[in-house]
């Protein structure tokens, strides 16, 4: 049955319509959470009063407003709304569209073009956009989940300005709670705390916090009042909005390792909740935790390095849950362990320095001449073993020739650093002292 079928044959008022639908805004100023699109001075806002609304990418998680928002530019710019998903679309599908659409420009309709989840199409898919937005045929807006920059086309993104929605806080959910509680006629049955349970276990997704109003309302009893254990019992547990493969797994392990490299063991050790709780595999968090340990701790404390391979192989031996209480040990212990990125800094720059000089041979005298031909040639000529000389140390170049001394490794004078940098201090003052008796001589 057609939707025109299903309206005129009033069977809309009598189906079940979810509370979302039934509080979706009918206008752009009351959109909650997003005020730096919507508000007053928002960029929507500023675009529909100056008419200069063009093609446009909404960037954000789910709950957020995206087609909400899209439905009413249609409707405040007198433009046919057509939407689809990239889901469920594909070539076909996209050339029918924008026929309409041609065929509504020539009546003096325009279009706006709503591709819901557009980071799904695929480059060829994404070109095709291209054309019909640059003649006026669409004005194109495209919502996705994921980071634009990554997932779309320069050339698409060149032509659409990439708006960014937020995850709604605390009172734009509040005022959404409160908005359904005016719908229904009556107050959600949750105590002070369990209210702002509710809140955050919608995660800053608004349609996510009306979905579990309605279920509380149809859970509760008459004259029943959920407290925060009863209301976690009776809605089970909203899953934290956290892909493995995609942008949430990216910004929670930078921020689990941005908290230890930062000495914050607090914030360490909720990113690495939050990662545990959203299901995150624990061998690769125990992986990352061995990255740390050499990128930021280093020699300032050889002791890290210990620690994380220590966790890694506890969980691969204690499995989950127990092994994942090694893997917080490890992350406190490098949050409060002394910083180093020296050696990390000096592998870089003789990596750097490797690629750039070349094939350069090391000076003879560090070489094996186990041949007469090679003990012809110098090889070994001169080398002082360093065991047989005073303090163990000869002070002779192992550069190449042709290679200037270099200083890639400087100990900062941190943890376990400040031991190697005196050591690194007495060996090059004897260096500078023992060459320049041989240039005396």
């Amino acid at each position: 049955m057609s939707d025109n079928l299903f309206t005129a044959a009033g069977l809309e008022k009598s189906a079940p319509q979810p509370l979302p639908d039934r509080l979706r805004p009918k206008k752009l100023a009351d959109v909650v959470g997003q005020p730096h699109l919507t508000g007053e001075d928002g960029t929507l806002t500023r675009m529909l009063r100056t008419r200069s609304l063009g093609s446009l990418v909404f960037w954000g998680p789910p709950g957020t407003g995206k087609t909400t928002v899209a439905r009413l530019l249609a409707r405040e710019t007198d433009l046919y709304f057509q939407q689809l998903s990239a889901i469920f679309s594909g070539v076909a599908d996209l050339k029918k569209h924008f026929e309409a659409a041609r065929g509504r420009r020539q009546t003096g309709q325009g279009t706006l073009l709503f591709v819901d989840e557009i980071h799904r199409f695929n480059r060829a898919q994404q070109d095709s956009f291209l054309p019909v937005m640059e003649d006026g045929t669409v004005t194109l807006v495209g919502a996705t989940t994921e980071n634009p920059s990554f997932e779309l086309n320069a050339a698409l993104l060149s032509r659409a300005a990439v708006l960014v929605f937020r995850p709604l806080d605390s009172d734009a959910l509040g005022k959404l709670v409160e908005r359904a509680e005016k719908e229904e006629g009556r107050r959600l049955p949750l105590d002070e705390e369990a209210r702002g349970v509710l809140l955050r276990m919608a995660d800053g997704d608004g349609r996510a916090v009306l979905a579990l109003a309605e279920e509380v309302w149809r859970a509760a009893g008459k004259d029943e009042t959920f407290d925060a254990k009863r209301l976690q019992k009776v809605l089970q547990r909203r899953a934290p909005i956290y892909d493995k493969s995609q942008d949430g797994h990216y910004n929670l392990i930078s921020a689990l390792h941005k908290s230890v490299r930062g000495s914050d063991p607090q914030a360490a050790l909720y990113y690495l909740g939050r990662m545990l709780d959203a299901g995150e595999d624990p061998m690769y968090l125990a992986r990352r935790v061995i990255r740390m340990a050499v990128e930021d701790i280093g020699l300032a404390d050889p002791q890290g390095l210990v620690q994380a391979n220590a966790a890694k192989e506890a969980y691969h031996m204690l499995g989950s849950p127990e092994g994942e209480l090694a893997i917080a040990q490890a992350v406190v212990y490098l949050a409060t362990a002394p910083k180093s990125n020296a050696l990390y800094k000096a592998y870089g720059a003789a990596r750097r320095t490797a690629k750039e000089a070349g094939s350069l041979q090391p000076p003879k005298h560090i070489l094996n001449a186990p041949t007469k031909l090679m003990q012809a040639e110098g090889y070994g000529a001169g080398y002082a073993y360093d065991h047989a000389q005073e303090e163990a140390f000869s002070g002779q170049n192992y550069f190449p020739d042709e290679l200037e001394r270099q200083d890639f490794y400087v100990p900062t004078g941190r943890g376990f650093e400040a031991e190697l940098k005196r050591h690194l201090d007495h060996w090059d003052r004897l260096r500078r002292e023992r060459t320049k008796d041989e240039d005396e001589t």
